[in-house]
């Protein structure tokens, strides 16, 4: 590739879908200015496949009017609909042509994921195995079934994300996963739109597709967890590994297919000195993650989906969040038992209610063509939120004297 962009596609290539009016070439990106022929996202579908052969994705946007130096010469300039013969455009849309990454293996990425796997193996192997690492390293091995549930579970997310956002056209990373050493060993998971998003519609299927996918592998992992054994905890961490403990709180979802496993009469009952497989947790995780991601406010995925159906009144449903959150944060704080280490799950929601102030503030992704969404993906959105319900409770976990 030149990095000039002077391999990208002749305005003479966009007859008929896009009237080009200047081109401008900087830093190898093109920026076609004019006026789509055909309705604007439907510009962007028809000739993405033609700039993808030549290494480009391709976005629409709204610009400035171009000086006239950068004028093409072989369009006239663009001049508003119905109006008259001297208004010129003060705005107008332009197709945004950027070269794609030449390929390459992608070290960070890759070397997240090897930290990542390293981190939850360890707290797999420490926290939920119950194995002494320190006097035998290699048993942190045995773990594996625990990483690959919980890895599984944030991968799928992303990449429901990722395919999304490469059918749309639009220039996406690869996950990047965050290694955490406690707990569950990870932090989770993100990945970075770099390129703009041309829809309602686009923005819609990105939003929405993370955590349905997400949910699909969940939901499997949750109903492979409760088939198999239960973990034997050992008898110093019954008696005195700790004074406190975490008692985890299964949400309606969880609660439905531990039921439908046991209907089947598969998996054994957990015994006194024993705790459900860690692939178990691994599905509450996923659970709890996804509602968190469902929250409809700034740029998590719920604030994608509701900026989509709504438009602009998702800033409205945005400010509301931080005050449910602090709602309940107060309700807990009232109602609650006070935790043997002075805080309780209250903090959670005080921190998620801080958080979400923050990204309402910051505000929701903009498609650049907002055109109303379809009613299909409406009624999509309304029951991805229900599905998001079903992995709330409003006590996820509480710590109790052990």
């Amino acid at each position: 590739m030149s990095g000039h962009g002077d391999d990208a596609p002749s305005p003479d290539e966009l007859t008929g879908v896009f009237r080009v009016a200047a081109v401008d070439r900087t830093d190898g990106t093109v920026r076609y200015f004019g006026e789509p022929l055909v309705r604007p996202d439907a510009a962007v579908e028809t000739l993405r496949p033609q700039f993808a052969q030549s290494g480009y994705s391709l976005s629409l946007e709204r610009q400035p009017t171009p000086p006239s130096a950068g004028q093409s010469g072989s369009n006239p300039p663009v001049r508003p609909a119905g109006g008259g013969a001297g208004s010129p455009r003060t705005q107008q849309y332009a197709l945004v042509a950027e070269p794609k990454d030449s390929g390459g293996i992608p070290w960070l990425n890759v070397g997240l994921l090897v930290a990542t796997v390293a981190s939850t193996l360890f707290v797999g192997a420490s926290s939920w195995y119950y194995i002494p690492v320190a006097d035998q390293p290699l048993r942190i091995f045995e773990a594996w079934p625990f990483v690959v549930a919980m890895l599984g579970v944030l991968g799928i997310h992303e990449l429901g994300h990722y395919a999304a956002a490469r059918y749309h056209g639009v220039d996406v990373t690869l996950p990047y996963f965050i290694p955490f050493p406690s707990l569950l060993g990870t932090m989770g998971a993100v990945i970075n739109i770099r390129g703009r998003i041309p829809s309602r519609r686009a923005l819609f299927d990105i939003g929405v597709a993370g955590p349905l996918a997400g949910l699909v592998a969940t939901v499997a992992v949750t109903l492979v967890g409760f088939t198999l054994d239960p973990i034997s905890v050992p008898q110093h961490v019954r008696e005195g590994g700790s004074q406190y403990a975490i008692n985890f709180h299964d949400p309606l979802l969880m609660q439905a297919i531990e039921g439908f496993v046991r209907t089947l009469g598969v998996g054994t009952a957990v015994g006194p000195a024993e705790a459900v497989h860690p692939v178990v947790f691994a599905g509450w995780a996923g659970m709890f993650f996804t509602f968190l991601n469902l929250l409809p406010v700034g740029q998590l995925d719920g604030g994608h989906i509701v900026r989509a159906i709504v438009g602009q009144r998702q800033e409205t449903v945005a400010a509301a969040v931080p005050g449910g959150l602090f709602a309940l944060a107060g309700f807990l704080y009232l109602t609650q038992d006070a935790p043997p280490i002075g805080f309780g799950v209250w903090t959670l929601w005080v921190f998620w209610g801080l958080l979400a102030a923050g990204m309402a503030y910051a505000g929701p992704a903009s498609p650049t063509v907002d055109e109303p969404l379809d009613r299909r993906r409406a009624v999509l959105g309304v029951a991805t939120f229900g599905l998001g319900l079903a992995c709330f409770t409003p006590i996820p976990f509480e710590i109790v004297a052990a």
